[in-house]
């Protein structure tokens, strides 16, 4: 199991855990950023992590372990392989939901463990909880490396973490940092703003 000084260590050590003034998807101003694609460009922290994280569903039962597109398709792979069992990811259709293609299934009943790199709103995760149940899957839990909602997102099945991170942020008028004006606002990330 991972000491939380050693889940922050490799957060600063592969330059995920960001600090300065950031301009966030939903539009909100932050001091921290959390780049968590970093964490996969070198197995040595992604190995470690999501063993973690494996190491949390280890009686659950999992028979496959899907990730969204982009961010947790690595993930689900590294997940899986701590737990012994398939993988797979979703992505989203020319209609922008959420989909299984390229010839992956989920049976009836089978037991499937979602993961996400990091959770903010939970987006995402509830399209691929809702795909997997229209598909008879049973839904055995959610998993992150890092959880930014403080707790307070209810998937209705087990969530579990590597880390929970504290990330303030405010509303680009109340921000403190553009009143300051010493440290210029960066949109970091792919999503384009709301």
């Amino acid at each position: 199991m991972l000491s939380e000084e050693r889940v922050v260590e490799i957060l600063k050590e592969a330059g995920v855990l960001l600090e300065g003034h950031f301009l966030l998807t939903s539009g909100r101003h932050s001091n921290r950023y959390l780049q968590c694609a970093k964490i996969f460009r070198n197995t040595r922290y992604s190995e470690e992590l999501c063993a973690a994280l494996g190491e949390k569903y280890a009686d659950a039962g999992v028979q496959v372990v899907i990730g969204p597109a982009m961010g947790a398709v690595q993930m689900a792979y590294e997940v899986s392989r701590s737990l012994q069992c398939e993988n797979f990811f979703t992505e989203r259709g020319e209609d922008g939901k959420m989909t299984l293609r390229r010839g992956f299934v989920v049976e009836p009943g089978q037991k499937v463990l979602i993961v996400e790199d990091v959770v903010t709103t939970g987006g995402s995760v509830k399209e691929v909880i809702d795909l997997v149940k229209a598909a008879g899957g049973e839904v055995v839990g959610v998993g992150s490396i890092v959880d930014r909602t403080g707790g307070k997102i209810d998937f209705g099945v087990p969530f579990k973490a590597v880390y929970s991170a504290d990330v303030t942020s405010w509303e680009a008028d109340d921000c403190p940092l553009c009143k300051t004006g010493e440290l210029p606002l960066v949109k970091p990330g792919s999503r384009k703003i709301k």
